[in-house]
């Protein structure tokens, strides 16, 4: 465990990280030698100290601290649970995260590594476990769950204590059985994922289902 806080304190004030607009992810200003930047999302950027690479640190924009002990609060009802990372410690700027090692569904798209049945049962077992804590399982997404021999990893909490029902894993889940037998153990070009991505975001799920379509009709290398 790490146990001088202060000097990961001091090496996390050598980077500023800064909140964009439109839900881009966050914009990082600043290094440490000793620090690995292992991830950035929307609210914060995940880093690794070279010396205790079993943790990982997620170091939060200034205008997004608040979320820090909420999402500490989320880790804490998820405790004891393999379907998710584990929290260590929450200090003021950051968390302290387990380092999950593994590779993203997002990834596993691009480079063609089958994602077993197992994996999407997985996620399904997670979010019962998560909804029976009293908890709102939701925004989750390819870049957030891990294949991690072979079974699934979720690493981000962050909106689970947030009202509604996004329906981003319900839609992925579709797409796994209707679409993923045809493309399964194939490589799909990054420009199709974005293409993708985008026509999501535009919350118009009839028009993302006919784009997927078109999509399943391509011939993939």
């Amino acid at each position: 465990m790490i146990r001088d806080w202060l000097l990961v304190d001091e090496m996390l004030s050598q980077i500023e990280v800064l909140s964009n607009t439109d839900n881009k992810p966050v914009s990082i200003h600043g290094n440490s030698d000793e620090l690995k930047c292992i991830g950035v999302g929307t609210d914060a950027a995940v880093f690794q100290y070279v010396h205790t690479p079993s943790y990982a640190l997620k170091l939060y924009a200034e205008d997004k601290r608040d979320k820090i002990q909420t999402e500490a609060k989320v880790y804490q009802e998820l405790s004891g649970s393999s379907f998710f990372s584990k929290c260590i410690t929450a200090r003021e700027r950051y968390l302290v995260l387990s380092y999950e090692s593994g590779i993203t569904l997002y990834d596993c798209l691009l480079q063609g590594i089958p994602i077993s049945p197992q994996v999407i049962q997985d996620v399904e077992d997670a979010r019962s476990y998560a909804r029976n804590r009293n908890l709102n399982p939701r925004d989750i997404h390819l870049k957030n769950v891990l294949l991690q021999n072979g079974r699934a990893k979720i690493i981000d909490v962050s909106e689970y204590l947030q009202p509604g029902n996004d329906y981003r894993w319900e839609h992925l889940k579709r797409a796994y059985h209707t679409f993923y037998p045809l493309i399964e153990g194939n490589a799909v070009p990054q420009w199709i994922l974005e293409s993708i991505k985008r026509r999501y975001n535009q919350r118009n799920v009839e028009a993302n289902v006919e784009f997927i379509q078109d999509v399943s009709k391509i011939r993939i290398k």
